[in-house]
């Protein structure tokens, strides 16, 4: 269980393809308090940790991860938004985070609004997920608020703070995100599909 509020960035610092999984190697600042078997979210996907050396760490993504979210666009010196699990009695910044993506977007467009951005997403509307304006959705890990919500589209708005300490600041019209819908939502949506 994570919140979508972002630790660090952590660095690939390495690549291998065993079979059809993926092994990535993380350089981040936390990596000496980490053990094996821990769950880490990157770019808001839930990893395990399967082995740590120095100053990183390595965790597994199998085919079905890589199927459905943007780990397999990685390269060597990516940047990657990382939060590990959270700690039970611990304030919940964010919101719940299952790191359990749901599909990736596209981002189609990034405004400037005098000290703050905008970025739009579209997403394919084949798995009928939804937003809602002011709603909750987690975007590369990020626990945001939806604005302008429409079918298959929504933006967010990104404070500073957000924009310098997360890999917000790499993307441009192109970029393929990962989003995990607000799990309430979810279930909320399944309940009244079965009526």
């Amino acid at each position: 269980m994570f919140t979508g509020i972002i630790e660090e960035l952590g660095t690939i610092a390495s690549l291998k393809t065993d079979q059809e999984n993926l092994d990535i190697t993380v350089r981040s600042n936390f990596t000496s308090e980490l053990k094996i078997d821990q769950s880490v979210a990157h770019n808001g996907v839930c990893l395990t940790v399967v082995s740590i050396e120095d100053d990183t760490y390595t965790v597994t993504a199998i085919k079905e991860t890589l199927d459905k979210t943007n780990l397999k666009d990685l390269v060597e010196g990516s940047m990657v938004n990382l939060e590990r699990g959270m700690k039970l009695g611990a304030r919940l910044d964010g919101h719940i985070v299952q790191g359990h993506v749901d599909q990736t977007a596209v981002c189609t467009a990034v405004s400037e609004a005098d000290g703050s951005w905008y970025f739009t997403f579209n997403y394919d509307p084949g798995l009928s997920n939804i937003t809602i304006e002011k709603g909750s959705i987690t975007v590369n890990g990020v626990s945001l608020t939806v604005v302008n919500s429409k079918k298959n589209e929504f933006s967010v708005a990104i404070i500073p703070f957000t924009y310098e300490h997360t890999n917000f600041n790499t993307f441009r019209e192109g970029t393929v995100v990962n989003l995990e819908f607000d799990v309430i939502g979810k279930y909320v949506k399944r309940i009244t599909e079965l009526g």
